[in-house]
């Protein structure tokens, strides 16, 4: 028979220190959704790159300011203009030659206009000798100027309103849905052409048109998720200890609609920068000589034959600045997703 005063041992079990050792440290909501990027790729490859590209944007306006990049000596014109991009002579793309058609052989056009030997443009000239790496760069600086603002008139305005329709609800509700419903009415060109004649085209436009238009998607979206949460058990506890509606809406409903807030953002900026890329095709965006992508897109087009880098990068530039933001946008909407962690 087994001695009543044996001890004994938990197999298994090192330690006590070890029974209460927490497997998986405790994360906040934030913690845990940059834990979820991170594991999608692209999602933190887009991010670095915007980031990078917002402080290349700040750091040029010291070395690439506008005026720069506009002027051009007209006696020099014949001299520079039209020149493909060059880096050496022995790099394919780069070495300063166009094949023009009809010729079997590639032509050396720095050589033909009589550039100076130290003379290199890294992304070629365009028809007025401007460079166009500086065009680039200050259109950069357009479209995320443009993608600034959409994102704090989508903050300021259509998060406010959406916030206050969506939870005082009743009459108030339906009277500012209807307000929606005839701003968005409203076609954007028309406005844009309005602000045109009253403030002359320009970055400014844009801007104003955006902020009458471009917010009414997100108060929607704001509106339809603070009906849903202003049933949920923490806001009805919040309206039970007494405190103020615009606290419970600010306070409670916000933090817990942030997450889709920001991926709804990051949905917006593209569409934002490629209208003003449409509009700068059309003539109603910034004042010439101004750059912007989509002016520079249109300026280049019936050059598309005989110099097709020309359309091709400020074309490139818009295509990554656009995808970046939806790629990002795809990752945060998986990493504010609750349901995307790890079973």
């Amino acid at each position: 028979m087994a001695n009543k005063n044996e001890m004994f041992t938990l197999v298994g079990v090192g330690s006590a220190s070890s029974q209460e050792k927490i497997e998986k440290p405790a994360l906040s909501f934030i913690q845990d959704a940059w834990r979820r990027l991170k594991k999608n790729r692209l999602g933190v490859i887009s991010m670095w790159f915007l980031l990078f590209l917002i402080i290349f944007s700040l750091a040029s306006t010291f070395f690439v300011p506008q005026n720069d990049a506009n002027k051009f000596n007209t006696k020099e014109v014949t001299v520079y203009r039209n020149l493909p991009p060059k880096i050496s002579d022995h790099l394919p793309f780069w070495n300063g030659t166009i094949r023009y058609a009809g010729n079997t052989e590639a032509t050396d056009v720095y050589a033909d206009q009589g550039v100076p030997a130290d003379t290199k443009f890294i992304l070629g000239t365009d028809n007025l000798g401007r460079s166009v790496a500086k065009r680039i760069i200050v259109g950069i600086r357009i479209s995320l100027l443009i993608a600034i603002a959409a994102t704090l008139i989508d903050l300021i305005i259509g998060v406010t309103y959406g916030l206050i329709s969506g939870y005082i609800g009743g009459r108030v509700d339906t009277v500012m849905q209807r307000i929606i419903e005839i701003i968005s009415s409203i076609p954007n060109l028309v406005i844009v052409t309005m602000l045109g004649l009253l403030l002359g085209s320009g970055v400014t436009s844009i801007i104003i048109s955006i902020a009458i238009v471009g917010w009414t998607a997100m108060a929607r979206q704001v509106r339809n998720l603070t009906l849903s949460y202003r049933e949920r058990e923490f806001v009805l506890a919040a309206q039970s200890l007494g405190e103020s509606k615009p606290k419970i809406s600010f306070k409670h409903i916000l933090p817990n609609i942030s997450g889709i807030i920001i991926v709804q953002i990051m949905m917006t900026v593209p569409s934002a920068i490629m209208y003003e890329a449409v509009l700068s095709a059309i003539n109603l965006g910034v004042k010439p000589p101004t750059a912007s992508l989509g002016s520079l897109i249109t300026d280049a087009q019936e050059n598309l034959q005989y110099y097709p880098y020309q359309v091709m990068l400020p074309a490139l530039a818009l295509v990554f600045i656009s995808l970046a933001f939806i790629l990002l946008g795809d990752g945060l909407r998986d990493a504010f997703d609750p349901k995307s962690g790890d079973r």
